[in-house]
């Protein structure tokens, strides 16, 4: 993303989240946090941030909830480089500051050790590795929680990806328990907010916003993921209107007794297992 207006000061970057933008952004934040019940008293959440625009936004977002009474739960920022060319880590270190975000950046060289182990597909463990770090970083700060960027448009790619690529029904979920590390949770509260009014948002703020910034991805053509967003872009200029929504709610309106099978925890089920053993 390359700005299309001149940087804004701090102070109307932090108005707009709630008077310019509140409808489409503010709202969509408190409605994901009480709808999915993200946050509980005592909490320490550790809000990641990439420099891109999405944890940017959730940053500030964050600090406007403490801003406007929400002091039941306690915050720590935390960017992880990677392995950033040094104009990129200056981007990021700029982008903080006029955003007023005491941003912890620790080191982490996982772009290296992703290529050198997955040279053809970094990205998958890329993202792994940049998770774990990450977790061990909200650990070791005293977190129980780690708050991600991933929003609405996330979601239901997520859940498209799943269906046709990997022959499975999944969806990527609001909140989740940590396998490796014990007591800590992802929530994700940007889950109902759209990716088009994050760019909106962004923006307005004058920001550059980092990109993926992995030179080795640079270098690939392309997604799965990125063809996916392309794929729902073509059904909506398809008089599919609704078709993100559609998407979405599909993963909450799954019939149990319309399915072949399922799974739960590590078992498995056949519809057969259970025909005729009821009315259906």
């Amino acid at each position: 993303m390359t700005p299309t207006e001149e940087l804004k000061d701090i102070k109307e970057i932090e108005r707009s989240l709630i008077k310019r933008y509140r409808k489409y952004l503010w709202s969509k934040f408190i409605k994901g946090i009480k709808e999915y019940d993200l946050i509980q008293e005592g909490d320490k959440i550790a809000v990641a941030i990439s420099g891109g625009k999405d944890s940017l936004l959730l940053a500030k977002l964050f600090q406007e909830l403490k801003k406007n009474g929400h002091n039941n739960f306690e915050l720590e920022f935390i960017a992880m480089d990677p392995g950033y060319h040094p104009e990129i880590r200056k981007l990021l270190e700029e982008n903080l500051a006029h955003l007023e975000i005491p941003g912890k950046i620790f080191p982490a060289n996982i772009f290296d050790v992703a290529e050198e182990i997955a040279k053809d597909n970094p990205c998958y463990i890329c993202a792994r590795m940049r998770r774990g770090a990450l977790y061990a970083k909200a650990q070791e700060l005293g977190c129980n929680k780690l708050a991600l960027g991933h929003h609405f448009d996330d979601v239901i790619e997520t859940i498209l990806l799943n269906v046709l690529c990997a022959g499975n029904y999944k969806t990527m979920m609001p909140k989740l328990h940590a396998q490796n590390f014990e007591g800590m949770e992802i929530i994700r509260p940007l889950y109902l907010v759209e990716e088009k009014s994050i760019i909106r948002w962004m923006e307005y703020t004058g920001l550059t916003p980092l990109n993926c910034a992995c030179m080795v991805a640079a270098k690939k053509t392309g997604s799965m993921r990125k063809r996916i967003k392309k794929l729902i872009e073509f059904l909506e200029e398809e008089d599919f209107a609704n078709v993100k929504k559609s998407i979405f709610r599909s993963s909450q309106n799954v019939d149990i007794s319309r399915v072949l099978g399922y799974e739960e925890g590590k078992e498995k089920y056949f519809f057969l297992d259970g025909y005729g053993k009821s009315d259906l």
